[in-house]
Protein backbone atom coordinates (compact mmCIF):
# COMPACT_ATOMS: atom_id res chain seq x y z
CA UNK A 1 0.00 0.00 0.00
CA UNK A 2 2.70 2.20 0.73
CA UNK A 3 4.17 1.69 -2.26
CA UNK A 4 1.23 2.06 -4.31
CA UNK A 5 0.51 5.91 -2.36
CA UNK A 6 4.58 6.47 -3.63
CA UNK A 7 3.73 5.62 -7.20
CA UNK A 8 0.68 7.53 -6.79
CA UNK A 9 2.64 11.09 -5.56
CA UNK A 10 5.46 10.56 -8.14
CA UNK A 11 3.17 10.33 -11.02
CA UNK A 12 1.34 13.20 -9.71
CA UNK A 13 4.76 14.90 -9.23
CA UNK A 14 5.26 14.30 -12.98
CA UNK A 15 2.10 15.04 -14.26
CA UNK A 16 2.65 18.51 -12.94
CA UNK A 17 5.98 19.32 -14.03
CA UNK A 18 4.87 18.27 -17.50
CA UNK A 19 1.67 20.13 -17.51
CA UNK A 20 3.73 23.28 -16.52
CA UNK A 21 6.10 22.99 -19.14
CA UNK A 22 6.35 24.94 -22.31
CA UNK A 23 8.09 25.33 -25.63
CA UNK A 24 10.66 27.65 -27.07
CA UNK A 25 8.82 30.21 -28.99
CA UNK A 26 12.32 30.55 -31.33
CA UNK A 27 16.39 29.94 -31.15
CA UNK A 28 18.70 32.10 -32.94
CA UNK A 29 22.34 31.71 -33.70
CA UNK A 30 24.61 34.73 -34.36
CA UNK A 31 28.08 33.61 -35.00
CA UNK A 32 31.36 36.23 -35.35
CA UNK A 33 34.67 36.17 -34.38
CA UNK A 34 34.58 38.07 -31.80
CA UNK A 35 31.90 35.62 -30.18
CA UNK A 36 29.02 33.47 -30.85
CA UNK A 37 25.70 34.24 -29.47
CA UNK A 38 22.72 31.41 -29.08
CA UNK A 39 19.19 33.19 -28.10
CA UNK A 40 16.43 30.95 -26.64
CA UNK A 41 13.31 32.58 -26.24
CA UNK A 42 10.65 31.78 -24.29
CA UNK A 43 6.62 32.97 -22.85
CA UNK A 44 8.13 32.92 -19.50
CA UNK A 45 11.58 33.29 -17.45
CA UNK A 46 13.92 30.62 -18.80
CA UNK A 47 15.23 28.30 -15.66
CA UNK A 48 18.31 27.00 -16.21
CA UNK A 49 21.63 25.41 -15.32
CA UNK A 50 24.74 25.33 -16.41
CA UNK A 51 28.38 23.64 -16.17
CA UNK A 52 31.17 23.18 -18.45
CA UNK A 53 33.16 19.26 -19.30
CA UNK A 54 36.83 18.82 -20.95
CA UNK A 55 38.13 16.58 -22.58
CA UNK A 56 36.33 16.95 -25.23
CA UNK A 57 35.43 20.34 -24.05
CA UNK A 58 31.73 20.86 -23.86
CA UNK A 59 29.13 22.80 -22.28
CA UNK A 60 26.18 21.63 -21.01
CA UNK A 61 22.77 24.10 -20.43
CA UNK A 62 20.12 22.54 -18.83
CA UNK A 63 16.31 24.38 -19.20
CA UNK A 64 13.89 23.29 -16.61
CA UNK A 65 10.68 23.18 -17.79
CA UNK A 66 10.97 22.69 -21.27
CA UNK A 67 9.42 20.41 -23.35
CA UNK A 68 10.85 19.52 -27.03
CA UNK A 69 9.45 21.42 -29.87
CA UNK A 70 10.27 23.03 -32.97
CA UNK A 71 11.91 25.78 -32.23
CA UNK A 72 14.37 24.06 -30.22
CA UNK A 73 15.33 21.55 -33.17
CA UNK A 74 15.59 24.23 -35.63
CA UNK A 75 18.61 25.04 -33.18
CA UNK A 76 21.11 22.35 -34.48
CA UNK A 77 20.41 23.37 -38.12
CA UNK A 78 21.55 26.35 -37.73
CA UNK A 79 24.73 26.13 -36.52
CA UNK A 80 26.64 26.31 -39.60
CA UNK A 81 30.56 24.23 -40.00
CA UNK A 82 32.78 28.05 -39.92
CA UNK A 83 31.58 28.40 -36.76
CA UNK A 84 34.60 29.56 -34.51
CA UNK A 85 33.60 28.32 -31.72
CA UNK A 86 30.99 25.57 -31.66
CA UNK A 87 31.44 22.58 -33.52
CA UNK A 88 27.86 20.34 -32.96
CA UNK A 89 24.97 21.25 -30.73
CA UNK A 90 22.60 18.00 -29.35
CA UNK A 91 19.41 18.68 -28.01
CA UNK A 92 17.56 15.99 -25.98
CA UNK A 93 15.51 15.12 -22.54
CA UNK A 94 17.51 14.64 -19.53
CA UNK A 95 14.84 13.85 -16.96
CA UNK A 96 11.60 14.82 -17.22
CA UNK A 97 10.53 18.06 -17.14
CA UNK A 98 14.61 19.39 -18.24
CA UNK A 99 15.90 19.82 -21.85
CA UNK A 100 19.54 19.44 -22.26
CA UNK A 101 21.32 21.16 -24.31
CA UNK A 102 24.96 20.49 -25.02
CA UNK A 103 27.52 22.40 -27.04
CA UNK A 104 30.62 20.53 -28.29
CA UNK A 105 33.48 23.17 -28.49
CA UNK A 106 36.17 24.15 -31.14
CA UNK A 107 38.10 25.90 -28.52
CA UNK A 108 38.02 27.21 -24.77
CA UNK A 109 35.56 29.41 -24.34
CA UNK A 110 34.65 31.80 -21.36
CA UNK A 111 31.05 31.71 -21.32
CA UNK A 112 28.30 34.40 -20.46
CA UNK A 113 25.14 33.03 -19.70
CA UNK A 114 22.37 36.00 -18.68
CA UNK A 115 18.74 36.29 -18.84
CA UNK A 116 16.67 39.16 -20.54
CA UNK A 117 13.26 40.53 -19.81
CA UNK A 118 11.11 41.27 -23.00
CA UNK A 119 11.32 44.18 -25.04
CA UNK A 120 10.27 45.36 -28.13
CA UNK A 121 9.13 42.01 -30.27
CA UNK A 122 10.91 40.01 -28.16
CA UNK A 123 10.20 37.55 -25.19
CA UNK A 124 11.62 36.40 -22.55
CA UNK A 125 15.20 35.59 -23.37
CA UNK A 126 18.18 33.40 -22.42
CA UNK A 127 21.11 34.88 -23.97
CA UNK A 128 24.27 32.08 -23.83
CA UNK A 129 26.96 34.14 -25.41
CA UNK A 130 30.82 32.20 -25.95
CA UNK A 131 33.96 34.31 -25.92
CA UNK A 132 37.49 33.00 -26.69
CA UNK A 133 39.19 31.79 -23.43
CA UNK A 134 42.35 33.62 -23.68
CA UNK A 135 40.97 37.17 -24.96
CA UNK A 136 41.89 36.50 -28.60
CA UNK A 137 39.30 36.52 -31.58
CA UNK A 138 39.63 33.66 -34.47
CA UNK A 139 40.09 37.12 -36.15
CA UNK A 140 41.36 40.03 -34.88
CA UNK A 141 41.37 43.50 -36.24
CA UNK A 142 44.85 44.02 -38.13
CA UNK A 143 46.95 45.80 -37.48
CA UNK A 144 48.28 49.26 -39.54
CA UNK A 145 50.30 48.30 -42.39
CA UNK A 146 51.05 50.80 -44.82
CA UNK A 147 50.26 49.53 -48.66
CA UNK A 148 53.23 49.21 -50.82
CA UNK A 149 53.96 52.33 -52.67
CA UNK A 150 53.09 52.98 -56.52
CA UNK A 151 55.53 54.43 -58.60
CA UNK A 152 54.49 57.95 -59.12
CA UNK A 153 52.49 57.92 -56.02
CA UNK A 154 52.64 61.26 -53.65
CA UNK A 155 54.71 60.38 -50.44
CA UNK A 156 52.58 60.61 -47.76
CA UNK A 157 53.32 61.05 -44.39
CA UNK A 158 50.64 59.33 -42.31
CA UNK A 159 48.18 56.21 -43.22
CA UNK A 160 44.82 57.13 -42.02
CA UNK A 161 42.58 54.84 -40.67
CA UNK A 162 38.68 55.20 -40.46
CA UNK A 163 36.57 52.93 -38.76
CA UNK A 164 33.17 52.35 -40.56
CA UNK A 165 30.82 50.89 -38.07
CA UNK A 166 27.65 49.05 -39.38
CA UNK A 167 24.39 50.22 -36.82
CA UNK A 168 22.84 46.95 -35.43
CA UNK A 169 22.88 43.48 -36.21
CA UNK A 170 21.92 40.17 -34.99
CA UNK A 171 19.21 40.63 -32.32
CA UNK A 172 18.80 43.84 -32.86
CA UNK A 173 17.63 45.11 -36.56
CA UNK A 174 17.56 47.98 -36.30
CA UNK A 175 14.66 50.22 -37.97
CA UNK A 176 12.31 48.34 -40.28
CA UNK A 177 10.93 49.54 -43.78
CA UNK A 178 7.60 49.30 -44.61
CA UNK A 179 8.52 46.43 -47.30
CA UNK A 180 10.38 44.67 -44.85
CA UNK A 181 14.10 45.99 -45.18
CA UNK A 182 16.12 45.98 -42.22
CA UNK A 183 18.24 49.03 -41.27
CA UNK A 184 21.31 45.98 -40.21
CA UNK A 185 20.91 44.62 -43.55
CA UNK A 186 21.52 47.92 -45.09
CA UNK A 187 24.02 49.20 -43.33
CA UNK A 188 26.29 46.35 -43.64
CA UNK A 189 26.15 46.41 -47.10
CA UNK A 190 26.78 49.93 -47.23
CA UNK A 191 29.87 49.68 -44.86
CA UNK A 192 31.39 46.62 -46.56
CA UNK A 193 31.10 49.34 -50.03
CA UNK A 194 32.55 51.88 -47.83
CA UNK A 195 35.61 49.75 -47.23
CA UNK A 196 36.39 48.84 -50.54
CA UNK A 197 36.25 52.35 -51.39
CA UNK A 198 38.45 53.24 -48.68
CA UNK A 199 40.89 50.45 -49.39
CA UNK A 200 41.31 51.84 -52.47
CA UNK A 201 42.18 55.09 -51.76
CA UNK A 202 46.61 55.60 -51.76
CA UNK A 203 46.65 56.66 -48.19
CA UNK A 204 43.79 55.43 -46.68
CA UNK A 205 42.74 52.20 -45.08
CA UNK A 206 39.33 51.24 -43.67
CA UNK A 207 38.50 48.06 -40.56
CA UNK A 208 34.88 47.01 -39.92
CA UNK A 209 33.56 46.93 -36.09
CA UNK A 210 31.10 43.93 -37.69
CA UNK A 211 31.38 43.05 -41.13
CA UNK A 212 28.08 39.98 -40.20
CA UNK A 213 25.49 39.93 -39.16
CA UNK A 214 25.92 39.79 -35.01
CA UNK A 215 25.48 42.37 -32.05
CA UNK A 216 28.14 44.39 -30.74
CA UNK A 217 27.48 46.13 -28.06
CA UNK A 218 27.90 50.52 -28.40
CA UNK A 219 30.81 50.87 -26.18
CA UNK A 220 32.88 47.58 -27.89
CA UNK A 221 32.53 49.73 -31.33
CA UNK A 222 34.45 52.25 -29.92
CA UNK A 223 36.79 50.47 -28.26
CA UNK A 224 36.89 48.40 -31.40
CA UNK A 225 37.81 51.81 -33.45
CA UNK A 226 40.82 52.68 -30.16
CA UNK A 227 42.52 49.15 -30.78
CA UNK A 228 42.81 50.13 -34.68
CA UNK A 229 43.53 53.54 -33.51
CA UNK A 230 41.65 55.01 -36.18
CA UNK A 231 41.89 58.38 -36.99
CA UNK A 232 37.67 59.00 -37.50
CA UNK A 233 35.14 57.01 -36.38
CA UNK A 234 32.16 56.38 -38.74
CA UNK A 235 28.65 54.54 -37.86
CA UNK A 236 26.61 54.43 -40.66
CA UNK A 237 22.39 53.66 -39.93
CA UNK A 238 19.34 54.43 -42.18
CA UNK A 239 16.99 55.33 -39.13
CA UNK A 240 13.50 55.72 -39.14
CA UNK A 241 10.93 58.21 -37.76
CA UNK A 242 7.75 58.53 -36.66
CA UNK A 243 6.17 60.20 -39.23
CA UNK A 244 6.59 58.22 -42.41
CA UNK A 245 7.15 61.29 -44.62
CA UNK A 246 10.13 62.42 -42.89
CA UNK A 247 12.69 62.28 -45.29
CA UNK A 248 16.80 63.26 -46.06
CA UNK A 249 19.79 62.16 -44.68
CA UNK A 250 21.29 63.68 -41.46
CA UNK A 251 25.28 63.84 -40.40
CA UNK A 252 25.26 63.83 -36.49
CA UNK A 253 28.22 65.07 -34.03
CA UNK A 254 28.22 64.10 -30.18
CA UNK A 255 26.75 66.99 -28.25
CA UNK A 256 28.45 68.72 -24.74
CA UNK A 257 24.91 69.33 -23.63
CA UNK A 258 21.42 69.26 -25.44
CA UNK A 259 20.19 68.19 -28.70
CA UNK A 260 19.97 70.33 -31.62
CA UNK A 261 16.48 69.35 -32.55
CA UNK A 262 13.63 66.77 -31.21
CA UNK A 263 14.55 64.76 -34.07
CA UNK A 264 18.31 64.37 -32.84
CA UNK A 265 17.11 63.42 -29.19
CA UNK A 266 14.54 61.31 -30.45
CA UNK A 267 17.20 59.43 -32.98
CA UNK A 268 19.78 59.40 -30.19
CA UNK A 269 17.68 58.07 -27.58
CA UNK A 270 16.45 55.26 -30.28
CA UNK A 271 19.97 54.41 -31.18
CA UNK A 272 21.27 54.21 -27.28
CA UNK A 273 18.83 51.74 -27.32
CA UNK A 274 20.50 49.12 -29.12
CA UNK A 275 22.24 47.34 -26.16
CA UNK A 276 18.76 47.12 -24.28
CA UNK A 277 17.38 45.06 -28.03
CA UNK A 278 20.89 43.29 -28.71
CA UNK A 279 21.21 42.24 -24.77
CA UNK A 280 24.56 42.98 -23.02
CA UNK A 281 24.98 41.61 -19.98
CA UNK A 282 24.85 44.35 -17.30
CA UNK A 283 26.59 42.68 -14.02
CA UNK A 284 29.73 42.40 -16.22
CA UNK A 285 32.38 45.15 -14.93
CA UNK A 286 34.75 45.97 -17.67
CA UNK A 287 37.41 48.59 -16.05
CA UNK A 288 38.26 49.55 -19.92
CA UNK A 289 34.48 50.08 -20.75
CA UNK A 290 35.01 52.65 -17.54
CA UNK A 291 37.86 54.62 -18.61
CA UNK A 292 36.33 54.86 -22.39
CA UNK A 293 33.38 56.27 -20.70
CA UNK A 294 35.26 58.97 -18.46
CA UNK A 295 35.81 63.01 -20.27
CA UNK A 296 33.13 62.11 -22.92
CA UNK A 297 32.63 65.10 -23.95
CA UNK A 298 35.73 66.46 -25.21
CA UNK A 299 35.87 70.07 -27.28
CA UNK A 300 38.31 69.75 -29.76
CA UNK A 301 37.60 66.24 -30.25
CA UNK A 302 33.76 67.64 -31.43
CA UNK A 303 35.48 70.25 -33.39
CA UNK A 304 36.88 68.23 -35.51
CA UNK A 305 33.75 65.61 -35.39
CA UNK A 306 31.88 68.97 -36.41
CA UNK A 307 34.24 69.90 -39.43
CA UNK A 308 34.50 65.98 -41.09
CA UNK A 309 30.84 65.80 -40.65
CA UNK A 310 30.46 69.07 -42.30
CA UNK A 311 32.61 68.01 -45.03
CA UNK A 312 30.75 64.67 -45.53
CA UNK A 313 27.47 66.40 -45.22
CA UNK A 314 28.32 68.82 -48.29
CA UNK A 315 29.23 65.84 -50.57
CA UNK A 316 25.81 63.86 -49.34
CA UNK A 317 23.79 67.16 -50.58
CA UNK A 318 25.12 66.53 -53.89
CA UNK A 319 22.78 62.93 -54.02
CA UNK A 320 20.17 63.77 -51.49
CA UNK A 321 17.92 65.64 -49.96
CA UNK A 322 19.03 66.99 -46.81
CA UNK A 323 17.25 66.50 -43.26
CA UNK A 324 18.85 69.67 -42.30
CA UNK A 325 21.89 71.56 -43.92
CA UNK A 326 23.74 71.69 -40.78
CA UNK A 327 25.49 68.92 -38.79
CA UNK A 328 23.23 67.85 -35.72
CA UNK A 329 24.39 67.15 -32.47
CA UNK A 330 22.81 64.80 -29.47
CA UNK A 331 23.83 62.61 -27.28
CA UNK A 332 24.48 59.13 -29.32
CA UNK A 333 26.86 56.47 -26.90
CA UNK A 334 28.66 55.36 -30.24
CA UNK A 335 30.28 59.25 -30.57
CA UNK A 336 31.74 58.90 -27.52
CA UNK A 337 34.93 57.69 -28.11
CA UNK A 338 36.89 60.54 -26.13
CA UNK A 339 40.43 60.98 -28.77
CA UNK A 340 38.75 59.69 -31.95
CA UNK A 341 36.39 62.69 -34.12
CA UNK A 342 33.49 60.29 -35.12
CA UNK A 343 30.27 61.27 -36.92
CA UNK A 344 27.29 59.21 -37.24
CA UNK A 345 25.58 59.38 -41.05
CA UNK A 346 21.94 59.03 -41.62
CA UNK A 347 22.05 57.94 -45.34
CA UNK A 348 17.86 58.28 -45.30
CA UNK A 349 14.81 57.62 -43.89
CA UNK A 350 14.21 53.65 -44.23
CA UNK A 351 10.77 54.46 -42.89
CA UNK A 352 9.96 56.79 -45.92
CA UNK A 353 8.83 54.42 -48.77
CA UNK A 354 10.66 56.30 -51.53
CA UNK A 355 14.05 55.95 -49.66
CA UNK A 356 13.61 52.57 -48.58
CA UNK A 357 13.42 52.13 -52.29
CA UNK A 358 16.75 53.85 -52.90
CA UNK A 359 18.47 52.58 -50.06
CA UNK A 360 17.83 48.78 -51.65
CA UNK A 361 19.42 50.50 -54.74
CA UNK A 362 22.64 49.17 -56.16
CA UNK A 363 23.60 52.05 -57.76
CA UNK A 364 22.44 54.72 -55.50
CA UNK A 365 24.65 52.57 -52.42
CA UNK A 366 27.73 53.40 -54.98
CA UNK A 367 26.73 56.95 -55.21
CA UNK A 368 26.27 57.37 -51.26
CA UNK A 369 29.31 55.56 -50.43
CA UNK A 370 31.41 58.19 -53.48
CA UNK A 371 30.02 60.99 -51.54
CA UNK A 372 30.68 59.84 -47.71
CA UNK A 373 34.36 59.12 -49.06
CA UNK A 374 34.62 62.56 -50.92
CA UNK A 375 33.64 64.50 -47.85
CA UNK A 376 36.36 62.04 -45.98
CA UNK A 377 38.92 62.90 -48.37
CA UNK A 378 38.30 66.74 -48.34
CA UNK A 379 38.72 66.63 -44.52
CA UNK A 380 41.70 65.10 -44.29
CA UNK A 381 43.14 67.45 -47.00
CA UNK A 382 42.27 70.36 -45.45
CA UNK A 383 43.22 69.12 -41.78
CA UNK A 384 46.04 66.79 -42.47
CA UNK A 385 47.42 67.46 -39.19
CA UNK A 386 44.64 66.61 -36.99
CA UNK A 387 45.03 62.45 -37.03
CA UNK A 388 48.74 61.60 -35.34
CA UNK A 389 51.64 60.28 -37.69
CA UNK A 390 51.23 56.46 -37.01
CA UNK A 391 52.91 55.05 -40.50
CA UNK A 392 55.07 57.06 -43.00
CA UNK A 393 55.58 55.71 -46.82
CA UNK A 394 59.24 54.94 -47.83
CA UNK A 395 60.90 58.16 -49.57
Amino acid sequence: MLNLLKTLLLSVLLWSSWAQATQLTATRLWPSSDYTRITLESPQPLAHKYFSLATPGRLVIDLEGIEPGPALDALVGQLAADDPYIAAIRVGMNRPGVMRVVLDLKRAVKPSIFPLQPLAQYGHRLVIDLYPLDGTPQAAVPAPVAPTPKPTAPQYKRLITVAIDAGHGGEDPGALGAAGSREKDITLALAKKLKQKIDAQDNMRAVLTRDGDYFVPLAQRVSKARAAQADLFMSIHADAFIKPHARGSSVFALSESGATSTAARWLAKKENDADLIGGINIDVKDPSLKRTLIDLTQTSTINDSMKVGHAVLKQIGGINTLHKNYVEQAGFAVLKAPDIPSILVETAFISNPEEEKRLNDPDYQDKLVDAIVEGVKTYFDKHPLTAPARLTRNP
